[in-house]
């Protein structure tokens, strides 16, 4: 958006230079429009306050800098009194909520006045307030805000020479776009300029051969790569920059994700938080580069996304999931999966989150249940923490053992020290001697028919070992023991008696 800012506004002649010798520049009919209209530039993305009325004036702020922007208008002798004092009310964000929606039209009107052009308006990331106030519960009046804002400077705009906007989500059916039907919209699906909305691939095997960075081209495609639209496989171009900048400075090592903290994941977070058994099995299949079949709603608005079945629509429209085959275009039926592994990392970075505030709040419970003995309990716990998990991770002995070390993070844990006749795998101990201290001999079992015996065999390997002995060799007065087995992201849980 802000190459075509460059491109169209009369304002920025001087940067002509940018186009010199470029594909653009050998097409004489486009050149005609070459830095030829005023332009009215404004991004939403930052339209992420947590009230309605907080979001207004964020509104009233971007709007008073775009007259900043203009102001050789508050002096044009193109414009009476009336004109320049409602420009100048927009600058000292002293409107008012009916004068702020139809800032966009006005300042139009204003800019044709003085420069005897139509006017460019430039609108990105349409949608960002919208997701906002979807997440935050004021949704129906930013849709009524939004509508009027945008039918005033995109339908009944006399002023316009051409209005363009970038969103997630399609505009042809989201609610603040009502009435308006001389949209050309291009989607995900649609072939028509499918390759302006990333780098291909022969655009980043010039970038490579050209900074002589052509060894890392495997790395840059399994990170970067992957995106679909239309028939058009793209890189992401702001983390493909990112990561030659890295290179060149040498201060990359290896791919790592630039789009870690970008607008979308809050609502990933939440349909990862709130989904069901099913649809965390699902992500399970996805992280571990599996694929999964899907109908999709080629339109969507964030009122839908109540239905929980619309989260993968989104997450296809937002980028965290491509298109990798085509199964009834007639019925809207796809086969989705992670388009690369800077988006795996997202979801995986993600999952963990959620993981760790999980286990977190279900520890104390856990720890009281294993210090009453209540093996029942335990089980029950642990195996519905792990539900929780994502098993990208290794199938191993050593996994498991670290996942119950991260688990009781907060207490006085010691594991893989020698105790009697050989090494414990985890201790626990309490905060007075009179309590009983926990002793937990991890197993990880073959198949899901030997979890019952293998934590058996945990439970007599402290016995046979003598921990407890060692335990009560360090003054402590009573000690349980537990032998649990685990197996993929399911466990089973023995204890032996309290001396």
């Amino acid at each position: 958006m802000s190459m075509l800012n460059y491109f169209y506004n009369i304002k920025e002649r001087e940067n002509v230079y940018l186009f010199k010798g470029l594909a653009i520049s050998k097409d004489e009919e486009v050149m005609q429009h070459q830095n030829k209209y005023p332009v009215i530039f404004l991004s939403l993305k930052d339209m992420k306050r947590d009230t309605f009325e907080r979001q207004i004036e964020k509104f009233q702020s971007m709007v008073s800098k775009i007259i900043e922007q203009h102001t050789e208008l508050l002096s044009s002798n193109q414009l009476d009194e009336y004109d320049k004092n409602m420009l100048l009310a927009y600058r000292k964000r002293e409107s008012s909520r009916n004068d702020i929606e139809d800032a966009l039209l006005n300042i139009s009107q204003c800019l044709e006045k003085h420069y005897k052009e139509k006017v460019v308006v430039l609108i990105d990331e349409y949608d960002v307030p919208l997701q906002h106030a979807y997440l935050q519960g004021y949704y129906d009046e930013m849709v009524g805000f939004l509508r009027n804002v945008f039918s005033a400077a995109l339908k009944t705009n006399t002023s316009l020479q051409q209005g363009i906007l970038t969103g997630c989500l399609r505009i042809a059916k989201e609610s603040i776009f009502t009435g308006m039907n001389n949209f050309k919209v291009n989607s995900i699906f649609s072939n028509a300029s499918s390759d302006k909305f990333g780098f291909t691939p022969s655009e980043v095997n010039q970038m490579l051969d050209y900074y002589e960075l052509t060894s890392y081209k495997e790395e840059i495609q399994r990170w970067y790569d992957g995106y679909l639209f239309g028939k058009q496989e793209l890189y992401n171009p702001w983390s493909t920059n990112m990561y030659v900048d890295g290179r060149l400075e040498e201060e990359t090592n290896t791919g790592i994700s630039f789009w870690a903290n970008t607008s979308g994941n809050d609502i990933v977070m939440k349909y990862i938080q709130q989904g069901d058994r099913q649809m965390k099995k699902e992500f399970d299949v996805l992280v571990n580069k599996g694929s999964i079949v899907k109908k999709i709603m080629p339109e969507l608005t964030y009122r839908e996304m109540d239905n929980i079945d619309n989260i993968y629509s989104f997450l296809l429209f937002t980028g965290y999931l491509k298109v990798k085959k085509v199964i009834d275009r007639s019925e809207d039926m796809y086969e989705l999966e992670i388009p690369n592994e800077e988006v795996r990392k997202v979801y995986m970075n993600q999952f963990e989150v959620a993981f760790k505030e999980y286990t977190n709040a279900r520890k104390d419970t856990l720890m009281q249940s294993l210090h009453e003995g209540k093996e029942i309990e335990v089980n029950n716990i642990l195996n519905d923490i792990l539900e929780r998990s994502i098993s990208y991770y290794d199938n191993k002995e050593s996994f498991y053992h670290g996942f119950l070390v991260g688990l009781f993070q907060g207490y006085e844990v010691e594991s893989n020290k020698e105790s009697g006749d050989g090494r414990f795998d985890i201790i626990i101990y309490p905060p007075t001697i009179r309590e009983a201290v926990i002793i937990i001999e991890c197993k990880h079992s073959s198949s899901l028919a030997t979890l019952i015996h293998d934590s058996e065999e945990g439970v007599q390997q402290i016995k046979e070992k003598r921990y407890k002995e060692g335990i009560q060799a360090k003054g402590y007065l009573t000690s349980i023991g537990y032998g649990i087995s685990f197996y993929k992201k399911q466990c089973y849980v023995n204890k032996e008696k309290s001396l």
